[in-house]
């Protein structure tokens, strides 16, 4: 089957389970409204006299960061999950794939994330919810899956 034209984002799915957790046993974290993932890298000033005058730069380290909303849902594993990894400065495996982890192409970061923000929002007219940022502690792979 060949690749869609394009994605939508109601499709994308994230995963959760243990720290180092292979994909196959992760689990779909369904509390979640949007996310966002980041991926950037540093820079090294590279330049020579050589280059006439241009700056040259390498990319040097690259991280990762997720970030997401989710309800405040007391009992639900993956809201657990994430609020006892912040409160006790601990990771949490997670990968975060335009698909299903089984769906044909696939994609997207696969690690063990820092979870360093966990904002509870709680405006007057709508659920309380929780804004997430998770950044890579552990690069585990970049998930790519290919048609069998």
């Amino acid at each position: 089957m060949a690749a869609a034209d394009f994605v939508l984002g109601i499709n994308a799915k994230l995963y959760h389970g243990a720290d180092d957790a292979a994909l196959a046993e992760l689990t779909e974290a369904s509390n979640v409204k949007d996310l966002t993932v980041s991926v950037s890298a540093g820079e090294a000033d590279i330049s020579t006299r050589a280059n006439q005058g241009w700056r040259a730069t390498v990319a040097t380290l690259r991280e990762c960061e997720l970030s997401w909303t989710m309800n405040w849902k007391e009992g639900d594993a993956f809201f657990t999950a994430v609020k006892t990894a912040m409160l006790g400065s601990t990771t949490i495996c997670l990968a975060a794939l335009t698909g299903a982890k089984d769906a044909d192409y696939s994609s997207g970061p696969h690690g063990n994330f820092a979870i360093t923000k966990f904002d509870r929002k709680e405006g007057l007219e709508e659920a309380i919810t929780v804004d997430v940022t998770a950044k890579l502690a552990k690069y585990i792979a970049w998930v790519d899956i290919q048609p069998a």
